[in-house]
């Protein structure tokens, strides 16, 4: 059984996968002080008897690094996985401050298209022999040596946006759900790098650039992916593409709030903390693992 939970942070992203292996994983942290305490402590709770616990940074901006000064001094953050780039900010915030000491730190992973690593997509043996499964996570982009990329570097060295360094984080259950997260790349530069990267079909897509317009996804793209069901984030009503992708399933974060996705052989149960959000595309298997099931789905 593996868990996915995509946590209702208003304008930011947060995620955390709870493997069926002795792994946790957290990306990106968008707390504020209304819901700092719960979800922390959440965390704490459902990594309690994981071995291996991983933040993967999508990219620096605000809304994927806010308060992680304070998720840091709580949980202790061992692994640090990111991009390696030099962004600055003109306006350093608690959260930036952090995020440029884990990075900068012996505590950095640098990721990267193709990353391997011990337990994050190998098996291997702890130091106590103990025999530690993979999470499942692979990076399917950056590509370090593009060309597109490393403006986006140099721009967000230059204090310009980071968004376009955002990477591509693919996670896949053996027989079950594989999902995709994107950061908050932007619809210019996906256009530009579309055939540089090679993507999987997927069951769920977490819509880039929290749904917004300015981070549609390229049409080769989403023929490629094929994806069951699509999460769009919590843009501001004006900035979301409401009518975008017509032609796939989506839940709405701004709706749902709190979304969970129980996975298992074949199967993905979808939860949510609305109890009044519900969807059409799903099936009833009469689930309740969670409070507010809203139907599953085969894979």
């Amino acid at each position: 059984m593996v868990i996915i939970k995509s946590f209702s942070a208003g304008n930011g992203d947060m995620f955390y996968i709870k493997h069926g292996s002795s792994n946790f994983t957290i990306i990106d942290c968008c707390l504020s002080d209304e819901n700092k305490k719960e979800i922390v402590e959440e965390i704490i709770t459902e990594k309690k008897y994981k071995d291996i616990t991983r933040f993967i940074s999508t990219h620096p901006d605000e809304d994927h690094i806010q308060m992680l000064d304070y998720l840091d001094d709580e949980i202790g953050i061992q692994n640090f996985y990111c991009g390696k780039n030099e962004t600055t900010k003109s306006k350093e915030t608690p959260g930036f401050k952090r995020y440029c000491e884990l990075r900068d730190s012996s505590k950095a992973f640098y990721i990267q298209k193709g990353s391997s690593r011990k337990w994050m997509n190998q098996d291997g043996k702890d130091s106590k022999g103990k025999n530690i499964g993979s999470s499942g996570n692979n990076i399917l982009w950056p590509d370090v040596s593009d060309k597109d990329y490393k403006e986006a570097l140099e721009k967000a060295k230059n204090g310009e946006s980071p968004n376009n360094i955002s990477c591509i984080i693919k996670y896949s259950m053996k027989g079950g759900v594989t999902a995709i997260w994107m950061g908050d790349l932007e619809k210019d530069f996906m256009e530009k790098i579309k055939d540089k990267v090679s993507l999987p079909k997927v069951n769920i897509l977490f819509a880039p650039h929290h749904g917004r317009k300015s981070g549609k996804i390229p049409q080769e793209w989403l023929e490629a992916m094929d994806p069951d069901v699509i999460i769009k984030g919590e843009a501001n009503s004006k900035d979301s593409d409401y009518a975008s992708y017509p032609d796939h399933n989506k839940i709405h974060q701004n709706r749902a709030k709190d979304i969970i996705m129980e996975c298992e052989e074949g199967k993905i149960h979808f939860y949510v903390s609305n109890e009044n959000y519900c969807v059409d595309f799903l099936k009833n298997e009469n689930k309740s693992s969670f409070n507010y099931y809203i139907g599953s789905l085969d894979v």
